[in-house]
C-alpha cells in the first residue's frame, strides 16, 4: 500500500520575463513579455508528486491576496490537499522574479512574504505521518520549522527527503535523518565542507543524470532546441522521487522516474505546467 507525500515548503507567485542574456552587475537589459506563473520550491514539488500519482498534502503559508487565493484553488484542482496551507492576514504571498535567457537558463530573486511566517502550526501538520509516508522539505521557509518538522516526522517513522536548496547549514542530526539528502554539485560541495554526514546522498548532475550513494542513472535526453525553461526541473525531480519512494519503489526505479520528470519539466515555461495563476 502506498504512503502519502507531505510537502512542507514555499508557495510563490512567479513573475517571469525572457531576456537575450542575463545582465551583468550594474547593467540593464530589456525583457520580452511578463507572465504570472505558479512557483515556490515546496508547491512545485507538491504538484510534481501529485502528477506522479501520489496522495499529496501541502503545508505552508500564503497571504490573503489574490495570488494566495488563486494558488490554493490551483493546488486543489491538481489533487493536492491544501487544508494545511494557512492564509496569513495582511501579508503578501511569496513572489519570485524570474529572468529566462536564450537556451533556457534562469536567474531568480525570491521575495519570501508569507513563506517567512511558518511556525508551530505548520510543524503540527506533520503529526499525522506514519511509517510508509514521506515528508519532503526544502529551505525556502524558516530553517527552525524545517528542522523541527524533520525530527518529528522521523520520530513517527516517516521517511524524510531533504532537498538542501537553497543551501544552508543545518544541524547534523537533521541532516542525518534524511534518506536521501538531495543536492546538486554545488550544494553537495557545501554539505561536504560543513562536515555533515547524511544517511544517504543523492546528487543531481543536470544533463548528466544523478547518483545515489554510487548508483548512477543517466539523464533522459532532451534536445537543446526543445528546452523552453529550466525553472523547476529540480523541483519536478524531487516531487517525482518522493512519489516513487512513497509507493515503495527501489532506488534505481525512483531515480529514473525522477529524472524523467525533470526532463519533462524543461519542455514548458515556468516551474509548473499548464495555465498561469
Amino acid at each position: 500500500m502506498s504512503g502519502r507525500v507531505v510537502v512542507l515548503g514555499s508557495l510563490n507567485v512567479d513573475l517571469v520575463t525572457r531576456v537575450e542574456r542575463h545582465p551583468r552587475p550594474g547593467e540593464t537589459v530589456l525583457g520580452t513579455g511578463l507572465v504570472r506563473l505558479a512557483g515556490g520550491k515546496g508547491a512545485n514539488q507538491a504538484v510534481a508528486a501529485a502528477a506522479a500519482g501520489a496522495g499529496v498534502a501541502m503545508v505552508g503559508c500564503v497571504g490573503d491576496d489574490a495570488g494566495g487565493t488563486a494558488y490554493r484553488t490551483r493546488l486543489t484542482a491538481r489533487g493536492v490537499d491544501v487544508h494545511a496551507v494557512r492564509v496569513v492576514p495582511g501579508v503578501p504571498s511569496g513572489h519570485a522574479v524570474v529572468t529566462v535567457a536564450e537556451g533556457g537558463e534562469n536567474s531568480i530573486v525570491v521575495v519570501p512574504g508569507a513563506n517567512d511566517l511558518l511556525d508551530e502550526r505548520e510543524v503540527a501538520a506533520v503529526d499525522g505521518l506514519r511509517p510508509g509516508d514521506v515528508l519532503l522539505v526544502q529551505l525556502e521557509v524558516p530553517r527552525a520549522v524545517v528542522c523541527t518538522a524533520v525530527r518529528r516526522a522521523a520520530g513517527r517513522g516517516a521517511r524524510v527527503v531533504l532537498n538542501i536548496a537553497p543551501y544552508a547549514a543545518l544541524p547534523p542530526d537533521v541532516v542525518a535523518l534524511a534518506d536521501p539528502v538531495v543536492a546538486n554539485e554545488h550544494e553537495m560541495a557545501a554539505l561536504a565542507e560543513a562536515g555533515a554526514e547524511p544517511r544517504s546522498v543523492l546528487v543531481t548532475f543536470g544533463a548528466n543524470g544523478a547518483s545515489w550513494d554510487g548508483l548512477t542513472v543517466p539523464a533522459h535526453v532532451v534536445a537543446a532546441a526543445e528546452v523552453a525553461d529550466t525553472t523547476g526541473a529540480g523541483d519536478a525531480f524531487c516531487g517525482a522521487l518522493a512519489a516513487a519512494l512513497a509507493r515503495g519503489a527501489r532506488r534505481e526505479e525512483a531515480l529514473d522516474a525522477a529524472l524523467a520528470a525533470g526532463a519533462a519539466a524543461v519542455l514548458h515555461e515556468g516551474a509548473q505546467p499548464d495555465p498561469i495563476l
